[in-house]
């Protein structure tokens, strides 16, 4: 018994009807199930720098996140051992001028606005504006370079060395934390590529 073209008509429509429906909510059920994930590429070495990698990495992974830290160049700096030697490049970085972090009310809200020449002529300028990111951090009780460190790896952030940078800068696996891979480029590249947000820092 053979269908009539209206009927076929009346199923075509129904289907046209019901499958992206249904495709739709496939679709959505496979997105929500999803683990949303996140490549961070760290290269920077200095104080300031090095809280933008931990904090968004611990705070992915706080959110469920898959997320994996890619340090390379002077980033190598965040994941040595000993981080207390970090310190503030004030010269030529535009966002610098600070508030003190210490004396009466008015005086911490002044903006030093120090020019550049200043800053590069003066011995011990990088130090002085250390001292005070570091008493800045202290009196807001934000938690040090180190603590951060350790809180993103408890919370299963994938730190990653660029094996690379390490021969290059002449360090050994001992310089740096435990619990790191040592890869080349070529294998952190496909884990950027698939990660829904990727970052360079």
């Amino acid at each position: 018994m053979s269908t009539t073209p209206d009927i076929e008509a009346l199923i075509s429509q129904k289907l046209d009807e019901l499958l992206p429906r249904k495709l739709g909510a496939l679709l959505q059920e496979r997105e929500e199930a999803k683990t949303p994930s996140m490549a961070i590429i760290a290269t920077k070495g200095t104080l300031d720098w090095a809280y933008p990698p931990f904090i968004l990495a611990s705070t992915a992974a706080a959110l469920g996140w898959d997320v994996t830290v890619f340090f390379t160049f002077y980033g190598l700096q965040l994941v040595k051992k000993d981080v207390s030697d970090l310190k503030v490049s004030p010269l030529g970085n535009p966002g610098m001028p600070m508030k003190m972090p210490f004396g009466p009310d008015w005086f911490k809200s002044i903006n030093w606005n120090i020019p550049n020449i200043v800053q590069a002529g003066i011995p011990g300028f990088e130090s002085v504006a250390t001292s005070l990111m570091q008493q800045t951090i202290k009196n807001n009780g934000v938690a040090g370079i180190a603590e951060l460190r350790e809180l993103s790896q408890e919370a299963g952030v994938k730190f990653v060395v660029c094996q690379m940078t390490v021969e290059l800068f002449g360090f050994s696996h001992d310089d740096f934390v435990e619990g790191m891979d040592y890869v080349g480029a070529a294998s952190f590249l496909p884990v950027a590529q698939k990660a829904d947000v990727t970052l360079f820092i």
